[in-house]
């Protein structure tokens, strides 16, 4: 007998706000949108998930002593080149890359992590530039 699997329809795109919304809390949604979790069809080795467009990065909430606390660290392979980068200073320079972080570590550690974070779009702002995809309002609550 033969297994059969449904057929992927075209990624769907969505739009949400990050003002005021929790980091963990939003990455871990935003993850199981971009995986496909939320749909019936969901396969775990293909790629079904949708593309996400993230809103107003600077204003999302960072609960506890984090923003002082928490470090970034980045090595660059050689002897003493261990970087380190608090949360503060991160949320000032890039705000996006906080939440590409944190959606990163959500996802599962295997070859389709790289190709996933390619349909997580992060702005600064309000503004962003997919209009033309249409984007609609993000499934699920958070």
């Amino acid at each position: 007998m033969k297994t059969s699997f449904p057929k992927q329809a075209a990624p769907k795109w969505f739009i949400l706000d990050a003002t005021d919304k929790v980091l963990g809390r939003l990455s871990a949604e935003v993850a199981n949108v971009l995986r496909g979790r939320y749909k019936p069809s969901y396969v775990p080795h293909m790629r079904c998930g949708d593309h996400v467009i993230i809103v107003n990065a600077e204003k999302i909430k960072i609960t506890g002593s984090k923003l002082e606390q928490k470090k970034y660290f980045r090595h660059a392979g050689y002897l003493g080149h261990l970087r380190e980068t608090s949360m503060d200073d991160m949320m000032e320079k890039n705000p996006t890359k906080i939440i590409e972080h944190a959606v990163k570590g959500m996802l599962p550690k295997n070859a389709t992590r790289q190709h996933t974070l390619l349909q997580l779009h992060v702005f600064k702002g309000p503004a962003h530039d997919h209009e033309a995809q249409q984007p609609v309002a993000f499934p699920l609550s958070i």
